[in-house]
């Protein structure tokens, strides 16, 4: 480790320089590029969308390998991007809801960026990595961590300064937690997506100059989050006559569980099918405009010859529901909300264009780009390393990914939903069963609209994937046995059946 290294940004005359790193292999050591996008489903040209316009992500596909079972742990942003960063699953970071952050339940465990700063590489955030707990205007990031990054920046565009006032919602007043949209006349620049794009430009061409010390810069755009905002001319590529409605949602839902259907919000009661496609269609511009700043950013790699000695991860905190179900946004169980995009390009170890089948999650990402640049981690990060199906696309890894959410809101009421996925089955539990089963066959049903929970032919796989999902809940928790606590609330399920 070298964590006694001063290493810090020097400001002078508006100039920002990188302070002296003193290493004999830092210019071998691999760059980071970290790029995450917010709310991002899996509608992307490179995951089989045929109507999306996204040829920077598909580029970078091309160069990498796209993880096509990739899973978050928990469908809300905020114990998403916890679990994510600190290699630990929500019931050992303790963090179940946005406006927590590791360091009140787990304050000495070192972050993934930190990690990567400790061990002498420079650390910078652009926008939001952890979660925002501030009004948006401010433009700072209120639940972030300062001893991930030496350099924080929080740029606000006019989707953000200016133009609330003008956007749709379906609840008065609220805008990033509702349905909303709005297409902008302004152009791409004066976004804060795209502030962030030249922001990153800017660092980049500083780490650049200083070839000598490696980089783990992680940019966390904003878009598709709502409020769906982007320059118009991106809606104008989804013309609404085109986009397609789920249908025969009333007969999909008669054998879910009510537990699964619990995140649907009664605000979409208000949706017409107009409505409906105009959230679809601000909800794909959102992608096309943020896939557009994206691709700033892999240009100015490459530009700076950076490209060659810099892995490139592309991924989002969870997915996103546009109507399956009956659901939207996000906090399910099912495919929609649990799988997030993942691409990873790490030259001289990834194929470029393969795809890796395993199921994966977003906590294998610490211990992976750990690995790959010989950083040290901790020893009890939970999540496995990648790097074997970097190398073989086809490798088994581990074989299963671990979703949690939480029902019923806080205290005695709140109760818990895990969901195993493995190469073939998806298999949810509702309070230990006590409130519902679901099991889908992704390989007759990739949608998930039948539940054979209930069908005679499977009780043996529910008894095998019950007994696998239990004892991968188990190891989601610390090996001490002690269990988080944030503000006096304790959250260990039952799991008390065998």
């Amino acid at each position: 480790m070298t964590s006694g290294i001063a290493s810090r940004f020097v400001v002078l005359v508006g100039v920002v320089a990188l302070a002296p790193f003193s290493s004999a292999d830092a210019a071998d050591r691999p760059n980071v590029l970290f790029l995450i996008s917010d709310d991002l489903n899996n509608a992307l040209n490179t995951y089989g969308h045929p109507q999306m316009k996204t040829p920077n992500i598909d580029r970078l596909a091309a160069r990498g390998v796209r993880f096509d079972r990739a899973y978050c742990q928990f469908p809300l942003c905020g114990p998403s991007r916890n679990s994510m960063l600190t290699g630990l699953y929500p019931n050992s970071t303790g963090i179940l809801s946005n406006a927590q952050i590791f360091r009140q339940s787990i304050p000495s465990h070192v972050s993934l960026p930190q990690a990567f700063r400790l061990d002498g590489y420079f650390a910078a955030r652009i926008g939001k990595l952890y979660h925002y707990g501030v009004p948006r205007s401010i433009g700072t990031n209120g639940h972030d961590d300062p001893g991930s990054w030496e350099l924080e920046l929080n740029p606000a565009g006019v989707d953000r300064l200016e133009e609330e006032p003008k956007i749709f919602t379906l609840t008065p007043g609220q805008f990033g937690g509702t349905l909303s949209w709005y297409a902008s006349p302004k152009s791409d620049e004066y976004h804060t997506d795209g502030i962030m794009a030249s922001d990153a430009e800017w660092v980049l061409e500083r780490c650049a100059r200083q070839a000598d010390r490696p980089f783990f810069l992680a940019v966390g755009f904003y878009r598709p989050h709502t409020p769906y905002v982007a320059p118009e001319d991106y809606f104008k590529q989804y013309p609404r006559e085109q986009i397609s409605l789920v249908e025969g949602v009333e007969e999909d839902q008669q054998d879910i569980p009510p537990a699964g259907l619990m995140s649907a919000k009664r605000e979409q009661d208000k949706l017409t099918d107009e409505l409906r496609r105009e959230a679809i269609q601000a909800y794909y511009a959102s992608i096309s405009f943020m896939d557009a700043q994206v691709g700033r950013v892999l240009d100015a790699l490459d530009r700076l010859g950076l490209a060659e000695n810099t892995i490139v991860v592309m991924t989002s905190d969870h997915g996103y529901h546009l109507g399956e179900h009956g659901l939207w946004q996000k906090m399910s169980l099912f495919e929609e909300s649990a799988r997030v995009p993942m691409i990873i390009a790490a030259p001289g170890v990834s194929k470029g264009g393969t795809v890796a089948p395993a199921p994966v999650g977003l906590i294998d990402l610490y211990p992976t780009l750990a690995e790959l640049c010989g950083v040290e981690a901790p020893e009890n990060l939970q999540g496995q390393s990648l790097v074997p199906l970097l190398r073989d696309p086809e490798a088994p890894g581990r074989g299963w990914s671990l979703s949690q959410v939480t029902r019923g809101g806080g205290g005695q009421g709140r109760f818990f939903g895990y969901s195993i996925r493995t190469p073939r089955w998806r298999y949810t539990e509702w309070d230990d069963g006590n409130r519902g089963l679901e099991l889908y066959d992704h390989e007759a049903d990739p949608l998930e609209q039948t539940n054979l929970a209930d069908c005679p032919n499977h009780v043996e796989t529910i008894t095998e994937l019950s007994r696998l999902l239990r004892e991968s809940v188990r190891s989601t928790y610390p090996p001490s046995g002690e269990i988080p606590e944030v503000q006096g609330t304790l959250w260990m399920p039952n799991l008390t059946n065998p």
